[in-house]
């Protein structure tokens, strides 16, 4: 077994039902305490291996654990510098940490449990009562999860709205930020939508915008990738390590697919069915700009695409951004 290496068996054996396959995250820099870990959860769970405080931020950050298995006693960066960070940062503060460590002072307890964490389990561990004890934890991550995912979700159209896109554009930022690939952002207006509600009523509207959202989550096919609704009748997709030509391929894919529903519109100045002004927008993040000029840059392509007539697309490279791999 290497470092990082990624199991996918079946679901966390036992009475509890989760609803879906558990990522954990071991973090030690001990091989055997490693293996140890490893055979009580592979047959059951996704398990991912850190072997450094550092590298374990980077994965809990990129693959987003159900569950971070935590060791204390570490060289560089010990497991309680760890929590901290993983709770200081706002795409990792909601994973819970269980400190795995062959201390048992209450003092060290009473320190892991105030930074953040929901468990301590004492070295050599007993298997049954550990995976007894990561089990109830996962059945309550993925409460937490249902609960707060109902927050992030549109209440109209059931795709992610502003909020969870701007949570994401933020981690997507960092994550292409350290790997050097492009970040593209995509933005979309129905055309004359005002017109189209004034028309039709604000029922039929809502059945719009319900097809608009259908037909831009059957397009983000990545794993990755995220639409979103941005407000009224504007929409998002944020596509990580996607350069321009990309970028571009997306959003004429957008456009083509909400004029391919053909509802009609007959108070539009621009065609008899609905259609979609896009503007794209395409960076490399780098130290020193921010995620909102990127954001900008899409609004400014978006306008561009309806100053010219609607129902077309603009994109705009921000600088040299390499090609995606």
């Amino acid at each position: 077994m290497s470092n990082d290496e990624t199991v996918k068996p079946d679901a966390l054996a036992g009475p509890v039902t989760l609803p879906q396959r558990p990522k954990l995250l071991i973090v030690d820099d001990q091989p055997l305490n490693v293996q140890t870990l490893y055979q009580v959860f592979h047959d059951h769970c996704e398990v991912i291996v850190a072997t450094s405080g550092a590298r374990a931020l980077e994965l809990a950050e990129e693959q987003q654990p159900d569950l971070v298995l935590l060791d204390v006693v570490m060289p560089e960066m010990d497991g309680f510098e760890v929590c901290r960070r993983l709770k200081a940062d706002g795409s990792t503060k909601e994973i819970p940490i269980l400190f795995v460590t062959a201390q048992d002072n209450p003092e060290d307890e009473t320190r892991g449990l105030e930074l953040g964490a929901v468990d301590f389990i004492t070295k050599p561990i007993n298997p049954a009562v550990v995976k007894a004890r990561v089990r109830t934890q996962l059945t309550l991550k993925a409460q937490a999860d249902f609960l707060r995912s109902l927050a992030f979700l549109d209440g109209l159209t059931g795709i992610p709205n502003r909020r969870h896109f701007n949570q994401r554009l933020d981690s997507e930022w960092r994550a292409c930020q350290r790997s050097g690939r492009p970040l593209s952002l995509i933005m979309i207006d129905v055309d004359y939508f005002k017109f189209y509600n004034d028309h039709y009523g604000h029922e039929s509207g809502d059945d719009c915008l319900k097809s608009v959202a259908r037909a831009l989550r059957q397009l983000a096919s990545r794993g990755r990738d995220l639409v979103a609704r941005f407000g009224g009748e504007e929409f998002v997709a944020l596509l990580p390590e996607c350069d321009l030509e990309g970028a571009r391929e997306m959003a004429e894919n957008i456009r083509a697919a909400i004029e391919s529903m053909a509802v009609t519109h007959e108070a539009s100045h621009v065609s008899g069915v609905v259609t979609a002004s896009v503007g794209a927008a395409v960076t490399v993040p780098r130290e020193g700009n921010q995620p909102r000029a990127l954001l900008a840059a899409a609004d400014q392509q978006l306008y561009a695409a309806k100053r010219d007539g609607r129902n077309r697309v603009a994109a705009q490279q921000l600088d040299d951004a390499p090609p995606a791999a």
